[in-house]
């Protein structure tokens, strides 16, 4: 019969960690051997695998280290109230690892980033909340955007996420629309009648001046962010077909 006792090669061949593993437990007090030989070589009680393989289950659950070393000095009531709470958050996780896997795929399908929903629920604020705050950082000091944060706020709160829903699906008409006619010129009367519509939506929420509708022309053209959601509506660079039938819009009530 083989020594009660099992070595690092034994721990290793049953378990599969790795003796470096074994060793790094032993340092931080975490897995300690039964005894040391005077070789130096760590030797384990067969009944200290229940700690091992109660440690490497509790990582397989996401606790650090230093929270399991934690969890060991409880009792085994104590320690299943603790696995009971943990359980609610592995499932926040999962229901989190879901989300952005659905915003993964329909990322690579093609969809744009904006529309992905995948900081909700995050630390990090979601792409519209950031839009907005870009937006008053770089406008803050226009009438136009004055005039649109006056607006916004005679708006009652419960009303808002409406308001904003129906704005975002009827400009996405538009730009379907504009796609729709983007082998026509830039000045053409069906393009420039769907440029007034464009207009008129988001004059709902600012007056639009020459020098801003400008700038929105600008940020079409230029910013990234913009290019790749306009141009999610068709297959050709529609965020800049968009830019020039504005520029041309401008000059036209210029005159």
């Amino acid at each position: 019969m083989k020594t009660p006792f099992l070595t690092v090669k034994d721990i290793v061949s049953i378990t599969g960690i790795t003796a470096r593993t074994l060793h790094y437990y032993d340092k931080i007090d975490l897995f300690k051997p039964t005894y040391l030989a005077e070789n130096g070589y760590r030797h384990y009680d067969r009944s200290s695998l229940e700690r091992l393989q109660t440690i490497l289950f509790l990582k397989e659950m996401d606790f650090s280290l230093k929270e399991i070393g934690e969890i060991l000095k409880l009792t085994k009531q104590e320690q299943k109230k603790i696995l009971k709470s943990h359980s609610k958050t592995l499932l926040s996780r999962k229901q989190r690892l879901e989300t952005i896997m659905l915003a993964l795929e329909d990322y690579v399908s093609g969809k744009d980033i904006y529309n992905l929903g995948v900081f909700n629920h995050s630390s990090v604020l979601p792409l519209q909340e950031q839009y907005a705050r870009e937006a008053s950082l770089v406008y803050a000091e226009t009438e136009a955007y004055k005039s649109f944060q006056e607006k916004l706020n005679q708006v009652p709160a419960s009303e808002k996420e409406k308001l904003f829903a129906e704005f975002e699906q009827g400009m996405e008409n538009v730009f379907r629309k504009l796609a729709a006619c983007v082998d026509q010129s830039p000045e053409s009367l069906q393009v420039q009648k769907l440029i007034v519509e464009w207009r008129n939506y988001v004059g709902k929420f600012m007056t639009l001046d020459a020098e801003l509708l400008g700038c929105l022309a600008d940020t079409y053209k230029y910013d990234g962010r913009f290019k790749n959601y306009i141009n999610q509506y068709s297959n050709q660079d529609l965020a800049d077909f968009i830019s020039s039938a504005i520029r041309y819009h401008v000059d036209q009530i210029a005159k």
